[in-house]
């Protein structure tokens, strides 16, 4: 289908209905790339429809495209554009980058002081951010409410996040500060530059951080074998001593 064909606006209480289809196919989609996203309940994506806070993607007959929300962190001084996704019919199409530039132009409107950001394992939306001026930061310079790092918990890779500090893990971190930023153009034209380079750091990246958790995770069964061993073998001292 053609990109006019589709209708990218923000969504409102005409569109809640389409709430349950969003959740399931944002589960789906987690569970086939192996991480994931905070999970929601069609209550809580309809809720951001009614405040006006999500962008959704609609063919001309009404049938779903895709779809994002905004959630605001550290009493506003951050913004996530969280929860993209486009219905896997409608994929490679472009509209990706349509909501994402709908839905960064509607956070800069809501909250224009506020820092927007976002977390992500995909090297396209990696190039989409880029494009809107985002630059890839540290884990360090994005928000520490606790509620955020809260909704991590849903991810597979959880346990890494919190064994490294919350300071890295499989998600590149990308920032676009409102009082400190370069022209999207030179964030675009980095990123393209350096896109290459960008794969093979997340492949690196994921691979150590994969083999680093593993081998802790068995250093970590390894002394818990060697404690039950040395307590059965007390017990069986013990009994033998009572005998």
């Amino acid at each position: 289908m053609e990109q006019q064909d589709i209708i990218v606006r923000v969504a409102n209480n005409l569109d809640t209905h389409y709430a349950i289809r969003i959740t399931d196919e944002m589960e789906s989609s987690a569970k086939a790339r192996g991480t994931g996203i905070a999970k929601r309940s069609p209550e809580y994506i309809a809720q951001k429809m009614l405040e006006g806070k999500a962008v959704i993607a609609l063919t001309k007959l009404g049938q779903w495209v895709g779809f994002c929300y905004i959630e605001e962190w550290s009493h506003g001084k951050f913004v996530a554009n969280s929860g993209l996704i486009v219905a896997p019919e409608f994929r490679k199409s472009g509209v990706a980058k349509t909501i994402k530039q709908t839905i960064f132009a509607l956070s800069r409107e809501k909250y224009p002081e506020a820092k927007i950001f976002g977390l992500t394992t995909g090297l396209a939306v990696m190039k989409i951010n880029s494009d809107l001026g985002y630059e890839p930061v540290t884990y360090s310079e994005l928000t520490d409410d606790e509620d955020f790092w809260a909704g991590c918990k849903s991810c597979v890779n959880y346990d890494i996040l919190m064994s490294k500090e919350r300071k890295n893990c499989m998600c590149t971190a990308m920032l676009f500060d409102p009082k400190d930023h370069y022209e999207p153009k030179e964030t675009a034209d980095n990123f393209k530059e350096h896109s290459k380079v960008y794969e093979r750091f997340n492949s690196i990246k994921q691979s150590k951080l994969l083999k680093w958790f593993y081998k802790k995770d068995e250093k970590k069964s390894g002394n818990l074998l060697k404690s039950i061993f040395g307590i059965l073998m007390l017990l069986v001292i013990l009994k033998l001593t009572i005998k």
